[in-house]
């Protein structure tokens, strides 16, 4: 039995965050889970979908986080408990539906999830994602630690259901990937079937029911706020004429500090849990018994804004400091240091932070930039397009997406020049296409493909753009985490009741005039393929087809020999230069191939010119 269907009251048990907020859902009753994959937020998924093997609950990876949220905005409209959940830029993509969901509302509870990730520990942007809970005027939820995330689940559905509303639920990469003891607690019963009852007046959001929707959503905020004010995930920490009002992460951050400066009976905390509608009675009141206050947040001045309105609207003249150059950045994650650094200036707290240990005498640590596995078939790819597009003699642009493939950015690859968002290679591609004469090569993955790339291949095609689509299939949504997508063969998962998408049929249904699919290991025959769809006038399209590396070994397919650098080699590192695969080293000036990395793809003995790298022959063992 999954460890998240443990059904053990009082048990503790050591959770990652993610896994924590899995449990939390479930103990709270949820039926109906759907996401597109996205990290921070991808374990949370994945637990969901192992969990709905061996019980009840419906999962699904649905093809973008837009979908994701209809899906479950239907269940919920159903009478059944659901939840969609998604990375920070995901809710970009969801935004349409969400923004009209809040005046449609809902049956029964739905928690979206966003995870929001300061510091872009994977994403390409920080965006802060409370302000959708402004924009879309729905309640918004903050946990500051691993065990809280996991307890106000059940609060947020419940609060959902009182308010027939979605609610929000904003977690950060620290809470994400931090692991914590919890308490399991009951699990409530699943309803997985509802009953839709019709009634259009209020559910079909032309504008004459838009208009009566509205009214009835700003009555339902004026109903959160009220239990903003009395919920338990807004409290007061401590007394003093001092104050510090935080949220999230930052609040054990300011806690810890708080006792290091031994200052806890001098500075009072307000923690802000239920972030939207922020509690206004209950922050006036703490500004009134305070001389000076510090707002730590991470990300955007969300609450010390809405603070200072509220000290102007009760006239108090109290200091109210936050984001500025002296004090805390609008970048990045906070950490327990620079917190500790900041409440002690403002504050005027003697404070000498520890001398920094001298690291004079180390070396340096060598830089490990990011780059493609051993063995990625896109490395192939990108290898394969710039040598054609050489001979060709065609100066370039190559727009890129959101995947494993954005690591072509770097040399020698150097295969990015430009990235918005999921999806953008092959809209940006076309607009190159107009107003340039450089030939335009987009790249985007397979997943990425499905999730947000066939609008602008049908545009494409329609405007009859002059560019080449390169559709880099490796049969799963890799960087994340090998979730499946649409074009995944389900059977070879040994799972039933999935269909598949051809995306050679797709491609081909759009009316793109030129299709070709390629084999990257197969290099001569590659560039061959790649040059012809270059020279194309119109939209041509490469679909490159080789399994993930890393997912062939969970797929468990055979595995090729390891190559190794024979003694024809004559030191020219056409391999190291051209294709920088980190199954290469050096040693004694000589470049050698690792055995335990490569995974014997074949690709640098056909591009080597003398020919001097072959497959390691086993050696005979000895008795």
């Amino acid at each position: 039995m999954h460890k998240l269907l443990t059904d053990n009251p009082g048990e503790k048990m050591l959770l990652l965050g993610n896994e924590a907020i899995a449990r939390g859902a479930i103990e709270a009753g949820v039926a109906f889970t759907s996401t597109y994959p996205g990290t921070p937020s991808s374990e949370i998924t994945l637990n969901f979908f192992q969990m709905s093997q061996e019980s009840d609950l419906y999962f699904e990876y649905s093809t973008n986080e837009k979908v994701a949220l209809e899906v479950s905005a239907a269940a919920a409209n159903c009478g059944v408990r659901s939840m969609a959940v998604m990375k920070h830029v995901g809710l970009n993509v969801a935004a349409d539906a969400l923004m009209t969901l809040a005046y449609v509302g809902v049956k029964a509870g739905l928690v979206v999830l966003s995870a929001d990730d300061p510091f872009m520990f994977s994403s390409q942007n920080e965006q802060d994602n409370r302000y959708y809970a402004k924009l879309s005027g729905l309640p918004m939820l903050e946990p500051s630690s691993v065990p809280e995330a996991m307890e106000m689940l059940p609060y947020a559905f419940d609060l959902s259901e009182q308010l027939q509303e979605p609610v929000l639920f904003r977690t950060t990469t620290r809470i994400n990937h931090s692991s914590g003891f919890v308490t399991l607690g009951k699990i409530r019963e699943r309803r997985t079937k509802g009953e839709f009852t019709k009634d259009p007046l209020n559910l079909v959001t032309v504008p004459a029911v838009s208009r009566n929707l509205h009214v009835k959503l700003l009555k339902n905020i004026d109903a959160a706020r009220g239990i903003a004010e009395s919920s338990p995930y807004n409290f007061i920490d401590g007394s003093g004429r001092l104050g510090i009002i935080c949220n999230g992460v930052s609040y054990n951050y300011v806690s810890d500090a708080l006792k290091d400066l031994g200052a806890a009976d001098r500075i009072k905390v307000l923690r802000i849990g239920f972030s939207h509608p922020l509690p206004e009675a209950l922050i006036k009141d703490f500004l009134q018994g305070c001389e000076k206050v510090l707002v730590v947040e991470e990300g955007e001045p969300y609450m010390e804004e809405a603070v200072k309105a509220f000290a102007q609207e009760a006239q108090l003249t109290v200091p109210i400091r936050g984001k500025s150059k002296e004090l805390f950045s609008r970048l990045y994650e906070y950490d327990p240091a620079m917190v500790k650094g900041n409440i002690a200036a403002y504050f005027d707290i003697p404070w000498e932070p520890k001398t920094a240990v001298d690291a004079s005498d180390v070396p340096a640590i060598p830089q490990r930039p990011p780059t493609l596995c051993a063995g990625c078939s896109h490395r192939a790819t990108f290898y394969e397009v710039r040598k054609a597009a050489e001979a060709l003699g065609v100066e370039t642009i190559y727009p890129t997406d959101i995947g494993c493939y954005t690591l072509g950015l770097l040399p020698p690859l150097s295969a990015a020049d430009f990235l918005i968002c999921m999806g953008s290679s092959v809209g940006t591609a076309g607009g190159f296409s107009k107003v340039t004469d450089k030939k335009v090569i987009a790249f985007i993955g397979d997943s990425t493909f499905f999730h947000a790339g066939v609008a602008g291949l049908v545009n494409a095609v329609f405007n009859n753009h002059d560019l080449t689509l390169v559709i880099l299939d490796n049969g799963t949504t890799a960087m994340t985490g090998h979730q499946p997508h649409p074009g995944v063969d389900m059977q070879r998962l040994n799972l039933d009741g999935y269909g598949q998408v051809s995306i050679e049929a797709v491609v081909r249904a759009v009316g793109a005039s030129h299709v070709t699919v390629i084999k990257p290991y197969k290099v001569k025959k590659s560039i061959e393929a790649i040059k012809e769809a270059i020279t194309h006038k119109g939209v041509s399209v490469i679909i490159s087809q080789e399994v993930c590396a890393l997912y062939a070994r969970v797929l468990k397919l055979p595995k090729r020999k390891p190559f190794q650098i024979t003694d024809r080699c004559k030191n020219r590192r056409d391999c190291m230069s051209d294709l920088a695969c980190p199954a290469f080293y050096v040693w004694n000036e000589r470049i050698k191939i690792d055995p335990v990395l490569c995974t014997g793809c074949a690709l640098c003995a056909q591009i080597c010119p003398e020919n001097a790298i072959s497959p390691l022959k086993k050696k005979k063992e000895t008795v």
